[in-house]
C-alpha cells in the first residue's frame, strides 16, 4: 500500500467527520458512531489489525473518555450548585454598577468574566453563562451570542483548569506508552507538557491580547447605531489594557505553574485591576456607548425570552464575596494539589487504577481519579453546600442538571476518543506500517515542508469545528502533529503548541457552540449568521498564529529538548 493511499485511509475517518456534520448536518450523536466504525474497518482491513488490538484501543478510549466525562461534570455540577444557590445571581448584579458604556461591560462580563468561567468549567460554559448575563445587561441576544463565542479563544487551551493539554495532548500523544518513550530519555510527562504549555501561552498572549478590542468592534460594526468600527477602536487604550491585565499573569501562570493555571489566574488577576480602572473612568473617552432604542432593532437581533432565570431569592440576597468563594476554592485548591513541594498533590496520584496489557495486547489504561480537576470541584461543590446554606431539593436539582449534559456529551464522546486511540495505536499491524497519524505526517512533511507551521494551527481549528472541543482536537490531531514535526526536523513541542492554539481559534466557529449559546437565549435558528461573523476573529487568530509559527521555527530557529529523540519513530 503506497503513502499516499496509507495518508488518505487515514485521513477517511476525520474527513467522513466532516462530510456528516458539516455537509449534511447530521448531529453527531449519529455521525460519530459511523466515525468509529469506519475507522475500525480501516485499522481491520487496511492496516491489518488483530481485532484483539482494535478492541484494546477502544477501551483504553473508554477509559480516557471516563476521566473527560468526570471533568465535565465535576465542571458543569459546579456551575448549576452556584445557578442553585443564587450565587450567579449575585455575579451578576455585581457587574451592572460598574459603568454603563457597553464597550466596558464586554471587556470586565465576556473577557475577564467569561475567561474565569472558561479556566473553571470549559466545554463551552463561558457563553452559556455570559450570553445571558450580557442579554439581562441590555444587550440584543444575537450580539450576546456573537461575543459569547469569541470568549472561547485565549483561555479555551487552559480551559476546565487545563483538561485540553492534561488529557487532549497527553492522551493525545499516546498516553502511557508517549510516558515510558520520555522516560528513557530522561524526562517526565509534567516538564513535557509544561513546556509545551509556555509555549501556547506566548503565542495566544500575542493573538489573545487583541481580542477584547476586536469584540468590541465587531459589537460597535454589527450592532452600533452607526454600524462603525471606529466606535469600538475609541476606547483601544481601555481594550488593550484588558487584554493585557488577562495575558501577562496568564503567560507567567504557563511558565511558572502549569497548565491548570493561566485562565484561572489570568482572570483571577484581571478582574478586579480592570474593574478598579473602569471605575475610575481611567483610559475612558469622555462618551458613553450604547445600542440604539431596543424598538429600532431588526427582529432578528432579539429573542423569546429576555434572560437567563435563576433561583435568587429575596429573603436572602448573597454577597458578592460569598458568591465567588467557591471558584475562588477551586483555583486555591488546584494550585494545592499541583505545587510539587506541597506533597498533596502525590499523596492523590497515588491512588490509581491500572488495567495492563488489555486483551493481550502492548496497550495500558490507567486513571488516577482523585487528581482529576472533577474531583477537585466535586468537593467545593460539597463545601458550597454548606456555605451557601443550600437546602436537599436545590442540590439534587443541580446533580439531576449536571447528569442530563452529562449523557449528551458522554454519548459522542463514547464514539470519539475510542476513534482516536484506534488512530493511535494503529502502529502494532500485520501490515507493517505506521501507525495512521504517522502515515499522515510522513505524506504532509514530503508535500508540505517548512511551511507547515503556517497550516498547523488550521488543522487544529478544523478538528474544534467538526468536534467543538479543542481537547478532542488534540486527541484527534497531537500526535499528527507531533510526527510532521519530527519528519521535518523542527520543534515538536511549538507544532503541538500551534496545534492548540489554533484549535481554540476553531471554538469561536465550532457549531454545536454556536447552537448551544443560541439556545440560552432563545435565539435558535440565527446560527449561520453568528458563524459569518465569528469566522473574522477565527481568521485573525489563526494568521497570527500562522505567523508566530514560521517566526518561531524558521527565522529564530526555536527549537526543544525533545529534537532527535524520534519519539514517534522508530522507537514505535
Amino acid at each position: 500500500m503506497s503513502l499516499t493511499l496509507q495518508a488518505l485511509l487515514a485521513f477517511a475517518p476525520i474527513m467522513l467527520g466532516g462530510i456528516l456534520l458539516i455537509g449534511f448536518r447530521i448531529a453527531a450523536k449519529w455521525a460519530m458512531p459511523a466515525v468509529y466504525v469506519v475507522t475500525a474497518a480501516i485499522g481491520l482491513w487496511a492496516w491489518q489489525m488483530d481485532t484483539a488490538q482494535v478492541a484494546a484501543a477502544s477501551a483504553k478510549g473508554l477509559l480516557v473518555t471516563f476521566n473527560l466525562l468526570w471533568i465535565i461534570f465535576g465542571a458543569i455540577l459546579l456551575l448549576n450548585t452556584l445557578e442553585q444557590s443564587g450565587a450567579v445571581t449575585a455575579i451578576r448584579r455585581s457587574f451592572h454598577n460598574v459603568s454603563d458604556d457597553r464597550r466596558v461591560q464586554v471587556v470586565i462580563v465576556a473577557w475577564l468574566f467569561g475567561s474565569f468561567i472558561e479556566g473553571a468549567a470549559g466545554f463551552g460554559t463561558p457563553a452559556a453563562i455570559a450570553a445571558p448575563l450580557l442579554v439581562a445587561l441590555g444587550f440584543p441576544a444575537a450580539c450576546a451570542v456573537m461575543i459569547g463565542m469569541m470568549i472561547q479563544s485565549t483561555a479555551v487551551t487552559f480551559g476546565a483548569a487545563g483538561t485540553p493539554i492534561l488529557v487532549g495532548v497527553h492522551d493525545g500523544m499516546g498516553g502511557q506508552a508517549f510516558d515510558a518513550q520520555l522516560a528513557l530519555h530522561g524526562m517526565n510527562l509534567r516538564d513535557f507538557l509544561q513546556q509545551i504549555g509556555m509555549r501556547i501561552a506566548v503565542i495566544h498572549a500575542l493573538a489573545g491580547t487583541m481580542i477584547p478590542t476586536l469584540m468590541v468592534m465587531m459589537m460597535t460594526r454589527f450592532f452600533g447605531p452607526q454600524r462603525s468600527w471606529k466606535s469600538g477602536l475609541s476606547i483601544l487604550p481601555f481594550t488593550l489594557f484588558g487584554g493585557l491585565a488577562f495575558t501577562v499573569p496568564y503567560t507567567l501562570a504557563a511558565f511558572l505553574l502549569g497548565p491548570e493555571f493561566p485562565s484561572l489566574l489570568g482572570a483571577l488577576v484581571g478582574l478586579p485591576l480592570v474593574t478598579y480602572v473602569a471605575r475610575r473612568k481611567w483610559l475612558l473617552p469622555t462618551d458613553t456607548w450604547d445600542f440604539s432604542a431596543k424598538g429600532q432593532w431588526p427582529a432578528e437581533w432579539s429573542s423569546e425570552i429576555e434572560g437567563h432565570t435563576t433561583n435568587e431569592t429575596e429573603e436572602r440576597p448573597m454577597s458578592i464575596a460569598v458568591a465567588w468563594l467557591p471558584y475562588l476554592l477551586v483555583a486555591v485548591l488546584l494550585m494545592a494539589t499541583r505545587i510539587k513541594g506541597l506533597g498533596l498533590g502525590d499523596l492523590l496520584l497515588s491512588v490509581s487504577f491500572t488495567w495492563s496489557n488489555l486483551f493481550g495486547t502492548n496497550i495500558s489504561a490507567v486513571t488516577k481519579p482523585l487528581y482529576l480537576p472533577g474531583t477537585i470541584m466535586a468537593v467545593v461543590v460539597a463545601i458550597t453546600y454548606f456555605l451557601h446554606g443550600m437546602d436537599l431539593p436545590k442540590i439534587k436539582n443541580a446533580i439531576s442538571d449536571s447528569s442530563k449534559v452529562l449523557l449528551g456529551a458522554g454519548f459522542v464522546l463514547i464514539f470519539t476518543v475510542p476513534m482516536v486511540q484506534i488512530l493511535i495505536n494503529s502502529n502494532i499491524n500485520h501490515g507493517g506500517y505506521d501507525s495512521m497519524p504517522v502515515a499522515m505526517a510522513q505524506w504532509v512533511s514530503l508535500h508540505v515542508g517548512n511551511v507547515w507551521p503556517m497550516f498547523a494551527g488550521v488543522i487544529g481549528a478544523l478538528g474544534a469545528f467538526i468536534a467543538g472541543s479543542n481537547t478532542v482536537s488534540n486527541l484527534t490531531f497531537a500526535k499528527f502533529q507531533f510526527s510532521v514535526a519530527e519528519q521535518l526536523n523542527i520543534s515538536g513541542m511549538m507544532v503541538v503548541a500551534l496545534q492548540a492554539v489554533g484549535a481554540a481559534a476553531g471554538n469561536m466557529i465550532a457549531i454545536h457552540n454556536v447552537v448551544a449559546a443560541s439556545a440560552t437565549v432563545g435565539l435558535l435558528g440565527q446560527e449561520g449568521s453568528t458563524l459569518r461573523k465569528t469566522i473574522l476573529p477565527t481568521i485573525y487568530y489563526l494568521i497570527v498564529t500562522g505567523i508566530c509559527g514560521i517566526v518561531a521555527i524558521n527565522l529564530l530557529g526555536i527549537s526543544d529538548p525533545t529534537q532527535g529523540w524520534e519519539l514517534l519513530g522508530p522507537t514505535e
